[in-house]
């Protein structure tokens, strides 16, 4: 990417170049275009801004020039204003200082000489010059001066004689009754007379002076807005003629080069035609170049004109723009197929209606006191939450929620090419977190043993199953699989940190995403959730971190990055980019977008190596792309659904009774089920008598445990307090984290006590590709729902 090194003096004194100023002790120096004109130097982002954004601007007139070493100089105007500057050499820097010099000298000259003119009166070729506007400004200021001095001598004469008639006053009071009486009194009262004549020519000449300036302040503030207006009407304009010219321009590229490579095709293997587009790239490079965020990790410009082919309706045409000629399916050939308005998509299936409505939320206060005073006394491990901070879903139903976009993976089931699959898996990824925005509600913590199904078979094509696999650490298993070519599994546990104004909760465990036609084996696993003012202010939720979306079949990887929120940043919030590569490292593909809204994908066509500077020093890598594809887009939250916990058109019929599911089946739990109905003193009462039933039920878990492994304890009574014991029976992380590392056999639950207990639907073993312990899917949970054979689920509820 070519940069001009040396500044540009233009015409009519004009002087052009890029120089680095000095932004903060974060970012450092920043290349910035500078523009010396007419005495006033500005700076812009990039050359394309000159057209409508300038940065800043300082008055060379009232400027102080300071040269602080061989490269760098400082600008200042004595006030708020001062640039500090560095040139990439020192003569580029003498000729900036020579041409600011100038600059300088001349503006002076031209501000006295201003100054000058402005004292004098105006001369009658003046007026004629100025117009009738500045003949009339000039006769207010005459007559103004004129009143200005009437004040002035009313003034004196006001003190003068007050002065006398107070020195009049002292003496009437000295003076004895007698022959002078009468004279010194008619001394007062023609001393008094004055006054009040003089008082009264003072007081008509404000009259005047104020009704004058009214009139003629209504007239200016009028003659001022107008010249505003006027100014952001032709700023407006100007920024519009800016962007068309930009559009004309590109365009005009366009028709350059496509119509030379349909009619010789031969000329697109020795390059591009040369001519005015391709001189007008470096321009956009720079613009992009100079906007970037110190946070990205890399820079993405459009791509060289070479690459871009006009497609037509065929498939084979896009395609050929994405360089696949193998007849495998493209980005652009999946969006269309995807297209409800395709006839492909076109067949009526009847499905059950599901509901889309729940009970609007009830406005219920939480009294801290009330909750605090019951529980003087208890175990931390005993004391009952309340409802009124959850919402009516169970986390192995916020769990399931992770499909509620499965048609990207639809797609990606027909994608041939494991790179355009990871797009659609990676955008997946992001598309889970979009329904977190708003939900600041904390779902109900599972019963060991609860499960969830989520059948969508006939709707969607899939179905999932969740269970709660452990209670301490809490962890969840999730199975899915869809008669569209894909399987989905997880197993997730939460760790949280509170930090006083913030928690955050940090999922552990990987997901798997295996597709069958083409064996593609993916996994990853999930960024931090970050829930803030906890304790003052409203709760808002923030996700962060970084996501490697891993081929283990392929070596292909997508790096995402989830940027963190800051009141700082420049950049779109809830910001996601990534970048797609093989498994030599080589980019093919660019992600960006948000969590909460939408993600894109962009085709690489060249990467190079020449970017600013990042915050650790290193040069940024630019990436020429192809115009962005849209993989996925959020759908909009249901009517209404600010008073219905902020819950998605799939979130709203997850806790819809259904026939047929397992009696462990998270519908079926009656403190979900009355807080959803808006019976929340109820559900706190059947909460606190559910968890006290899954603690006996551990309890004597436990003792069964003991007595298989001790026979000869068998028919001991417990020592006092033993069965109180029960976070100490609980492993701890550390351990629960060192046996995950090291890939081996399923930690034992209980360090006191031992815990047989084993799920229903899932087991335990060592994942053949990650090496971890996970929860896999044994099987017979569909068997048995069509037998309604549920006779081997233990009584949870």
């Amino acid at each position: 990417m070519s940069e001009p090194k040396v500044p540009i003096l233009a015409p009519e004194d004009t002087y052009k170049g890029w120089l680095f100023k000095w932004t903060n002790y974060i970012k450092g120096y920043q290349r910035r275009w500078f523009v010396l004109s007419n005495g006033l130097l500005s700076y812009y982002r990039s050359q394309a801004e000159m057209g409508h954004t300038c940065r800043g601007t300082i008055n060379l007139a009232t400027a102080n020039i300071t040269v602080e070493d061989s490269c760098n100089f400082v600008i200042s105007n004595g006030g708020t204003q001062t640039y500090h500057l560095k040139a990439s050499s020192e003569v580029e820097r003498q000729r900036w200082i020579t041409a600011l010099e100038l600059a300088k000298a001349k503006a002076s000259r031209m501000q006295a000489e201003s100054d000058d003119s402005g004292d004098d009166s105006t001369s009658p070729a003046a007026s004629q010059g100025a117009g009738s506007r500045n003949s009339e400004v000039q006769s207010t200021l005459r007559t103004l001066n004129s009143k200005v001095e009437d004040l002035s001598t009313c003034n004196d004469l006001i003190a003068k004689h007050g002065s006398a008639l107070q020195r009049s006053l002292s003496e009437l009071e000295g003076v004895r009754l007698g022959g002078e009486t009468s004279e010194k009194i008619r001394q007062v009262t023609e001393r008094a007379t004055l006054f009040r004549i003089t008082s009264n020519a003072m007081i008509n000449a404000c009259r005047d002076f104020l009704a004058l300036a009214q009139a003629h302040s209504k007239r200016w503030q009028k003659a001022l807005q107008a010249e505003r207006e006027q100014r952001v009407r032709l700023e407006e304009t100007l920024e519009q003629l800016a962007k068309q010219h930009n559009h004309l321009e590109r365009a005009f590229r366009g028709a350059t080069v496509l119509p030379s490579s349909q009619s010789n095709p031969a000329i697109d293997s020795k390059g591009p035609v040369p001519g005015k587009g391709d001189v007008s790239d470096e321009d956009e490079e720079n613009e992009f170049f100079d906007a970037c965020e110190d946070v990205q990790e890399f820079i993405t410009v459009p791509a060289d004109p070479k690459y871009h082919r006009r497609s037509g309706s065929n498939v084979s045409g896009i395609s050929s723009e994405l360089g696949m000629d193998d007849g495998t399916t493209s980005l652009d050939e999946q969006s269309l197929a995807s297209n409800p308005e395709s006839p492909q998509s076109q067949e009526v299936v009847p499905v059950r209606k599901r509901r889309s409505r729940i009970p609007d939320k009830p406005n219920y206060s939480l009294n801290l006191w009330s909750i605090m005073k019951n529980c003087i006394g208890k175990e931390l491990s005993k004391i009952p939450m309340p409802v009124n901070f959850n919402e009516p879903l169970s986390m192995l139903q916020r769990l399931s929620e992770d499909l509620e976009y499965y048609e990207l993976l639809d797609r990606g089931a027909k994608c041939q090419s494991s790179l355009e699959q990871m797009c659609y898996v990676a955008a997946f990824t992001v598309s889970s977190y979009s329904t977190t925005v708003h939900r600041t509600g904390k779902p109900f913590n599972p019963l060991l043993g609860e499960t969830f199904e989520l059948d969508r078979v006939q709707e969607s094509g899939y179905r999932s199953l969740c269970e709660q696999v452990s209670h301490h650490p809490p962890a969840a298993a999730h199975h899915a699989i869809s008669e569209r070519g894909w399987t989905l599994r997880q197993e997730i546990a939460l760790a949280s940190k509170f930090r006083g104004k913030y928690l955050s909760i940090m999922p552990l465990g990987s997901i798997h995403c295996i597709f069958e036609k083409s064996n593609n084996h993916y996994t990853w696993k999930k960024v931090t959730t970050t829930v803030h003012n906890i304790i003052v202010g409203k709760l808002w939720i923030d996700q962060s971190g970084e996501i490697d979306v891993v081929n283990h079949r392929t070596g292909d990887r997508c790096h995402l990055k989830f940027a963190p929120y800051s009141y700082f940043s420049r950049d779109v919030a809830r910001k996601v980019t990534g970048v797609v590569t093989d498994k030599d490292g080589k980019a093919h593909y660019v992600l960006s977008g948000t969590w909460d809204e939408k993600m894109e994908c962009s085709r690489v066509m060249q990467s190079s190596r020449g970017g600013e500077n990042g915050a650790d020093g290193r040069q940024k890598t630019v990436y020429q792309t192809l115009k962005a594809k849209e993989l996925w887009r959020k759908t909009p939250l249901p009517e209404g659904a600010e008073n219905m916990y902020y819950f998605s058109t799939l979130a709203l019929t997850l806790n819809e009774p259904e026939e047929g599911v397992a009696p462990t089946d998270s519908r079926r739990r009656p403190d979900q089920r009355l807080m959803e109905q808006g019976r929340w003193e109820e559900a706190n009462a059947e909460k606190q008598r559910l968890e006290e039933k899954q603690r006996t039920v551990r309890r004597e878990r436990e003792r069964e445990a003991n007595r298989s492994a001790n026979p000869a304890e068998e028919g001991k009574e417990p020592a006092d307090g033993a069965e109180e014991v029960e976070i100490a029976s609980e492993p701890s992380e550390t351990t629960y984290k060192t046996e995950t590392l090291h890939g081996s056999h399923p930690p034992a639950y209980s360090s006191v006590h031992h815990d047989n207990y084993k799920p229903m639907w899932f087991e335990r073993q060592v994942d053949p590709m990650t090496r971890e312990p996970t929860h896999i899917y044994r099987g017979g949970y569909w068997e048995a729902k069509e037998q309604g054979n549920w006779d081997s689920c233990p009584d949870i509820f």
